[in-house]
């Protein structure tokens, strides 16, 4: 079993910047896939940014060159720092867990980008 915690989210202007966490319990954290999902109101959960066990990342196309995910394995946690902030990036981040078969999801934390 894993247990997630995001922290990190707030209100920001547009252009701004913030940083996403996500602390992990459990052993398994450094041989998952890490990712980030968001979910803007009345939408589905899209997914933002993966990185893998051993540390190759992928970027949704939106996120692209602003959005870095990070992962340190021996805090047990995983980042997202979020540059150049849009309106539309507004909305409720998600982290996941990818092992084995199995997603584990964190509350999600609020993001609001205001324009």
């Amino acid at each position: 079993q894993v247990q997630l915690v995001e922290s990190g989210g707030g209100l920001v202007q547009a252009g701004g910047s913030l940083r996403l966490s996500c602390a992990a319990s459990g052993s398994i954290f450094s041989v998952n896939a890490m990712a980030w999902y968001r979910q803007a109101p009345g939408k589905q959960r899209d997914w933002v940014a993966k990185i893998t066990s051993g540390g190759r990342t992928n970027y949704a196309d939106s996120v692209k060159g602003r959005f870095t995910i990070s992962r340190d394995n021996a805090k047990n946690t995983v980042y997202l720092q979020m540059n150049s902030l849009k309106p539309e990036d507004t909305g409720v981040y998600y982290c996941a867990s990818i092992g084995n078969g199995n997603v584990y999801w964190g509350q999600g934390t609020q993001v609001t980008v205001s324009s």
